[in-house]
């Protein structure tokens, strides 16, 4: 018997086998596709976050329950020891993916309980961003530059973690030194005024500079100019501007920015 009738004998012979497993699969990619649409709609009008890692769930308890139908009929393989098998081998394997399944575990934490959800502000493990999505591994924060943070879940739950407003995301400082005998209210006027203008375009809506006095140096008072960014402009873009703005002013103490 030569290749193309073995391949042909075969092909009869496990024909049923074939159909069925065929049709399992496409029945399985069908209510997935339905299934995750619907989940995405549904967590959409609900207060639950939508999330990747409650689809992610859905489409893998669909596959395995795909996998355990066709196990006995296509593959001859008893679904009853498979699964006693897999328990036997469970606790290797747990332990060969122990940091995979914290993450697990602490994405479900962090989704039910409501600790973050996608599009809250906040700052976790030195990084400061918006929420974009918690998966069932970890979770993508977005910061200010564009760029994309990824997060293991078990290091959110072990770390401390900071709900920012937008003001305070976007909040600049700009340090300053006035030289002894200024009037500080007139000179935070003027400050006020001359980065109010620079900034324009790159300040929030109702959130003007602001001049707080920190202390006294050598040189004269030391204080602080406080710019408030718009979401998506960088920090050095407006701390440049408000910089440019205050240079040449002659209340100010040149020195103290490079310690003469």
């Amino acid at each position: 018997m030569n290749i193309v009738e073995y391949i042909v004998a075969w092909l009869s012979t496990n024909a049923g086998k074939l159909i069925w497993l065929a049709t399992v699969i496409v029945v399985a990619i069908i209510i997935s596709k339905l299934v995750s649409r619907g989940l995405r709609k549904l967590l959409d009008r609900s207060q639950v976050p939508s999330a990747s890692i409650f689809i992610n769930l859905a489409r893998v308890l669909i596959w395995v329950l795909a996998v355990t139908i066709v196990l006995q009929p296509v593959f001859g393989i008893n679904p009853t020891t498979l699964i006693t098998a897999l328990g036997v081998g469970g606790v290797a394997i747990s332990l060969g993916m122990k940091d995979t399944i914290a993450n697990v575990i602490g994405g479900f934490g962090l989704m039910l309980g409501k600790v973050i959800q996608p599009g809250d502000l906040v700052t976790v493990a030195g990084t400061t961003g918006v929420v974009k999505d918690i998966t069932w591994r970890h979770t993508v924060v977005k910061a200010r530059s564009g760029d994309e943070i990824v997060i293991p879940n078990s290091v959110l739950n072990t770390s401390s973690l900071e709900r920012v407003t937008e003001a305070s995301e976007g909040c600049v400082t700009v340090p300053f030194t006035l030289k002894s005998g200024t009037d500080l209210d007139a000179a935070s006027m003027r400050m006020i005024a001359a980065v109010g203008k620079a900034t324009a375009e790159y300040a929030a809506d109702g959130n003007p500079p602001l001049v707080k006095f920190t202390g006294f140096s050598p040189y004269g008072v030391e204080g602080e100019i406080m710019v408030f960014a718009k979401p998506g402009i960088f920090a050095s873009t407006i701390r440049d501007a408000a910089v440019r703005s205050l240079a040449g002013e002659e209340f100010l103490e040149q020195r103290a920015a490079t310690g003469e």
